[in-house]
């Protein structure tokens, strides 16, 4: 799993009880799921290529790297303004 620079900034602004559950489940669930895609949400429209996880309040965005089996986080931050 990757992690890009913007997604490790939004994580490092929130709080550190909702960054520790964000992590846990990206760790647990998503790096440890044999397909990210089953646990996940695709995007609509000009997002179709992303992935939206939730998390309590909050949505990880992310883009599915098959040929590498790769999930890289583009995007943490709460459901009223992750989708701008």
């Amino acid at each position: 799993m990757e992690i890009s620079a913007a997604a490790e900034k939004q994580l490092s602004r929130l709080d550190r009880v909702v960054a520790k559950r964000v992590a846990r489940f990206l760790l647990e669930r998503v790096a440890g799921s044999a397909d990210p895609r089953a646990i996940g949400k695709a995007l609509q429209g000009n997002k179709n290529e992303f992935w939206s996880y939730r998390v309590g309040d909050y949505r990880v965005i992310c883009e599915i790297h098959d040929q590498r089996v790769v999930v890289v986080v583009i995007d943490v931050d709460h459901r009223s303004k992750v989708y701008r």
